[in-house]
């Protein structure tokens, strides 16, 4: 089955055939970085990180470039207040940032270009436009002329006078068009400047996204992805000044837009002053939970944040841990760990789970096949448990046993999870010293049960339990972990 994606340019999902084959093209939209990074930022990394491992898998090669804006009036404002360079809040916070998403198992792009390390391409493109007479030059700005594009619009499929109200545009006297866009604007003495042949200033927002595309891609890209807030105008004002700059050609062959965060029943913003930060949440939960929870719905559906999905996440990787961990404990007493059980090849992918990805980035579908070979390896591991005490389990049963373990931990792999043993799991914020603690509680209870003194034994349980130990006695022997 081929990779399908909703084109939103199209709004219909389609067979996605790159144009080099051994090397699609991906570009995300990255952060503005002048704070810390909201959940919902996070949103759009963690989806379009699971599309790039899935391009990878397919075409044995991927160029992936997510950018930074470094240069933003946002920026300008906080540097102005703590009275220090731009640089020293964007070398901050995207430091952060980077930081943030590596901890939620997002993997590096190959590019991560900056706008100001891109003036020079900016102003040729800003050049090239002027040149084209789809731009003009007013008042020290420079304005992309919309009424010269004449499928401005497509993309967003919105009428002039809700494009105009949707952006918010500053309806200025030198612009010949209310909806006309700045892609260059002056700069004072206290804000960050570059020459240029329109005087000292710097760029609009949108141009650096398409300036940074074409230094890297070339004209045309494979997938341009980002949240479904960027629609309008910035990805319509891109496929503008893009198409017009080289003469027509197609910018982006699919667009892809994750789905907004609600919180509290409205979309989550800055704005709005209604966000999680990504680096507080860190704090707070398993990163790993909060990657699951970012994948728990379509990516291009809301998805409702709260901290019962937060809470429901964490259950599903108890359950899954666990899973891997009852079937490694079954297997240690007969065949050591690796011997008979080599872990998957790298490209080893369950089927079920491929087919699901292959249906747009199907991530819930994904992860109830990933739950259900959980079951299936608990199941098997349960029927085989009486067999234990013989010595002599099937080897029949302990090679299915051991595949359906590797197929589970390949599964989750694909998706970014079951990335850490078991036990680091189970024992996360714990030390060893708590540990070793623990487990003396647990070897006193055995030795009260072996010479009958139950209450002894269920006050050590209860004082575990109290303190969020959870005890369950198997075949095997007594395993616990924090609830």
């Amino acid at each position: 089955m081929p990779l399908r994606l909703h084109n939103n340019l199209t709004r219909q999902v389609e067979a996605f055939v790159p144009l080099d084959p051994a090397c699609p093209t991906l570009y995300v939209c990255g952060p503005t970085v002048y704070n810390y990074a909201h959940i919902g930022n996070a949103r759009g990394p963690v989806v379009f990180d699971v599309l790039a491992r899935l391009l990878r898998r397919r075409h044995g090669g991927l160029r992936y470039a997510r950018n930074i804006t470094d240069v933003d009036d946002k920026i300008n404002a906080a540097a102005a207040g703590l009275g220090v360079p731009i640089a020293e809040i964007t070398g901050k916070f995207a430091a952060i940032y980077r930081q943030d998403m590596g901890a939620l198992g997002v993997e590096p792009p190959d590019l991560e270009p900056e706008a100001t390390a891109h003036i020079p391409q900016i102003i040729a493109m800003i050049e090239r436009l002027v040149e084209l007479c789809h731009a003009y030059a007013a008042d020290g700005h420079v304005l992309f002329a919309v009424d010269s594009f004449a499928a401005y619009g497509a993309l967003s499929r919105r009428d002039p006078d809700e494009m105009l109200a949707g952006a918010r545009v500053e309806v200025a006297p030198y612009k010949r068009n209310p909806g006309d866009f700045v892609l260059w604007k002056p700069s004072s003495d206290d804000l960050p400047g570059w020459d240029s042949p329109w005087g000292r200033g710097r760029p609009g927002w949108h141009i650096e996204c398409s300036a940074m595309i074409s230094a890297h891609f070339g004209e045309t890209i494979d997938i341009h992805a980002g949240g479904v807030d960027l629609q309008f105008p910035h990805h319509e004002n891109e496929i503008a000044q893009s198409e017009c700059a080289h003469g027509g050609r197609r910018f982006a062959r699919f667009w892809l837009h994750n789905g907004m965060l609600n919180f509290g029943g409205a979309k989550m913003s800055k704005s709005l002053g209604n966000i999680e930060k990504v680096h507080v949440l860190l704090q707070r939960h398993p990163p790993e939970a909060l990657r699951l929870a970012l994948m728990s719905a379509h990516y291009r559906q809301p998805l409702d944040w709260n901290d019962e999905l937060v809470e429901s996440s964490v259950r599903s990787l108890d359950r899954l841990y666990g899973a891997l961990r009852d079937c490694d404990a079954f297997r240690a007493p007969g065949i050591p760990r690796g011997a008979g059980d080599p872990e998957p090849a790298g490209n080893a992918v369950p089927i079920e789970i491929e087919e699901a990805l292959d249906d747009d980035l199907n991530t819930p579908k994904a992860l109830a096949v990933l739950a259900a070979i959980a079951s299936q390896a608990r199941q098997l591991r349960n029927q085989l448990a009486p067999e234990l005490p013989s010595g002599h389990p099937p080897q029949d049963s302990i090679k299915a046993l051991a595949a359906l373990t590797g197929k589970l931990r390949a599964a989750g792999a694909v998706l970014g999870l079951l990335q850490q043993e078991p036990a680091a799991w189970f024992g996360r914020g714990a030390s060893a010293d708590d540990d070793a603690r623990i487990q003396a509680l647990i070897d006193e209870r055995a030795a009260a049960k072996a010479s009958r003194d139950f209450a002894r034994s269920d006050a050590i349980r209860d004082q575990l339990a109290a303190e969020g130990v959870l005890l369950e006695d198997t075949p095997q022997g007594v395993r616990w972990k924090r609830g």
